[in-house]
């Protein structure tokens, strides 16, 4: 997934080249989408990305497949710019400019070392009377479809991940928004709000309890 048109097109006819089968997507936005439906074996990922950065792709694609190599790309040589992706999951990171050779390197790296070994991917993720389908981007609670947003979707979906397990307001804002969202805003309280609504059919109980101080539960 590249921002540059012309970076992307050399990559691309140099991966082929090399007997890949590669797929472009220019916009983050759409990014998650496109992975969800080609189920990769790689991903190439610009932090500058239109839509979303790539950041937040990164998270939701760690959300969904946590050993997926993932490859970040991007001009930004910036320490802290690389310390934050390899902390939100990125196997590794190239700066701009490049040379094609040492890309093509780390790309046969990264897959000879995960080869069989990788963790399956989750395609559906269940946790009490919540079903969450990842390739169709379903949700139901006792079998009652829910409309859900693409980021309460994501939220949801990560929460999921980590039932029964309380986790920070930052934690969750880095996981589903990305490190350039604003730590203070109360997006994550707005959104576990809107999600409380869907999801709490019964009146007097909740699937997401809040650990006062400390972050949010999901129980299901």
């Amino acid at each position: 997934m590249e921002d540059e048109e012309r970076i992307a097109s050399f990559v691309v006819k140099g991966l082929q080249a090399e007997g890949h089968v590669v797929e472009v997507e220019p916009r983050g936005d759409l990014a998650v989408e496109r992975f969800v439906f080609s189920s990769p074996d790689l991903v190439l990922l610009d932090v500058m990305l239109p839509g979303a950065d790539g950041f937040e792709v990164l998270g939701a694609i760690r959300a969904i497949d946590p050993s997926l190599p993932v490859i970040m790309l991007t001009a930004r040589g910036d320490v802290e710019d690389r310390v934050r992706g390899l902390d939100l999951g990125a196997t590794d990171y190239v700066v701009k400019p490049f040379a094609f050779a040492e890309l093509a390197a780390r790309v046969r790296a990264h897959l000879r070392s995960v080869g069989g070994a990788r963790e399956p991917r989750a395609d559906a993720l269940e946790v009490g009377r919540v079903h969450l389908d990842l390739l169709a981007r379903e949700a139901t609670v006792d079998e009652t479809p829910l409309t859900l947003s693409t980021r309460e979707f994501a939220l949801l979906g990560y929460l999921m991940r980590h039932p029964r397990q309380v986790l920070s307001r930052q934690q969750i804002l880095d996981a589903v928004w990305g490190y350039t969202f604003d730590p203070r805003s109360n997006v994550v309280d707005v959104y576990i709000g809107y999600l409380r609504g869907k999801l709490d059919i019964t009146e007097g109980s909740s699937m997401i309890e809040t650990a006062r101080g400390m972050g949010y539960r999901f129980v299901g």
